[in-house]
């Protein structure tokens, strides 16, 4: 009887059987879910309601602006994750992020909004992000068994994609119909919500880890470029994901541009694009680990798929067309995120995990607020439908870069040559 229980258990989705790690899931569902309603609401309002001309620049200062915190706090953020109880940083980030949100709505409801104010609050949002995301990845050992950790992945990855649906449907309409202050009340609940979740969830002890108890006791933290130096596989992996990022991050200023000046079009058609987009990644988070072959060698295709679904919106124009290329080019994005979040969990010490998810995030973001900019200058001078053109081009190199990596095998050996490793790459060969 007992047996059938566990098998009976086993069978229940990860977030249903496991208690603490869906509602450390959930809360960043709510925190992810705030933050892409804020950027999305926001983006739409700068380009609709409060600036007249310039509008690219604007709406891409305002991308750059909410992606440069993971970059330039990464060695804060990992000495904070690798030397703090990782439940104190994700509440404390939530619950700062709330009042932010909050003190917004207020002022956006007693008086006028100068976009500085705007700007600060969406910066001052970012930051807390940037402590919740990377602490949240590196707790994953701590939240579940090892192997739950494909599944885990999984989830937290699709956090991303059900963000993305929920501030795209959320984010523009809100806008529309209540205005700043109406989205940043959203906001403010949603991210005190999730605050609450983590203060009641407890965590265990990582296996192969100090664990948060003895965190401010590990010996000899290495520093980023250390961990980096001695993962030379990984670090090409996420050089050459960089530079995807420099083209699949800029579809963010892309859609509010496309839908005003393609399209014509309002809130409503922002929120289905960038709803299709949160669709196809959710699809291809929870389909990522079925997908067959060697990890560079998926990502290699999985890039040039998207280089084509980004591609065709710039020579047919059409909401449907473009929402249906997005659906595509967000399956790619969640099958990348799946297949290469698990294989660097099994490849990075665990000694050195908090360090490398930060630096992951911000070598990965780096290019975000560079692409925010130049797109968005861009789309002064140059048509929605060429962005796309260029977006689409600037994928093939970095596809190919991938592609021609080779297995992961070597990086495994080297590691566990030095005792790093305690496990096999096993099922991403």
């Amino acid at each position: 009887m007992s047996t059938t229980l566990v098998d009976e258990g086993r069978r229940r989705p990860l977030v249903l059987r496991n208690r603490a790690f869906g509602a450390v899931w959930l809360s960043q569902v709510l925190t992810q879910a705030a933050v892409r309603m804020f950027q999305v609401g926001v983006s739409w309002w700068l380009v609709a309601y409060a600036v007249d001309g310039g509008r690219g620049l604007a709406s891409g200062l305002f991308m750059a602006v909410s992606t440069l915190p993971a970059v330039a706090l990464a060695p804060v953020v990992a000495r904070v994750v690798a030397r703090t109880a990782h439940r104190s940083v994700l509440r404390t980030a939530a619950a700062v992020a709330g009042a932010v949100a909050v003190g917004l709505a207020v002022w956006a409801w007693t008086s006028g909004l100068p976009l500085p104010a705007v700007y600060a609050a969406t910066l001052a949002l970012a930051t807390c992000q940037a402590f919740f995301d990377p602490c949240l990845t590196t707790s994953v050992p701590e939240l579940v068994d090892d192997e739950d950790i494909e599944a885990a992945t999984g989830f937290e990855l699709s956090t991303q994609s059900l963000a993305g649906l929920g501030g795209a449907l959320l984010g523009a309409v809100t806008v529309d119909r209540a205005g700043v202050a109406g989205l940043g009340a959203g906001c403010g609940a949603a991210y005190l919500a999730a605050a609450l979740l983590v203060a009641g969830v407890r965590f265990r002890t990582a296996p192969g880890a100090g664990g948060e108890a003895d965190a401010t006791a590990a010996p000899e933290r290495r520093t980023l470029r250390d961990i980096l130096g001695g993962l030379p596989y990984v670090r090409r992996i996420l050089i050459c994901f960089t530079a995807a990022n420099l083209f699949t991050t800029a579809v963010f200023v892309v859609i509010p541009l496309y839908t005003r000046t393609v399209l014509a079009d309002g809130g409503s058609t922002v929120a289905l694009l960038e709803a299709s987009l949160g669709c196809g990644t959710l699809i291809g988070s929870f389909t990522g680990a079925r997908v067959p072959g060697r990890p560079t060698v998926t990502g290699a295709y999985c890039l040039a798929l998207m280089a084509f679904a980004l591609a065709l919106p710039g020579l047919v124009a059409g909401r449907l067309v473009f929402a249906g290329c997005l659906v595509v080019a967000g399956w790619c994005v969640g099958v990348i995120g799946v297949r290469f979040v698990a294989l660097f969990q099994r490849l990075v010490p665990a000694a050195d995990k908090p360090g490398f998810f930060a630096v992951m995030q911000a070598v990965l973001g780096a290019s975000f607020p560079v692409a925010s900019l130049l797109f968005g200058l861009a789309g002064d001078h140059l048509s929605a439908q060429t962005l796309c053109l260029v977006q689409a081009a600037g994928l093939l190199p970095a596809a190919a870069a991938l592609a021609l990596l080779g297995s992961p095998n070597s990086q495994v050996h080297q590691a566990r040559s030095a005792d790093r490793t305690p496990e096999p790459v096993g099922s991403e060969r």
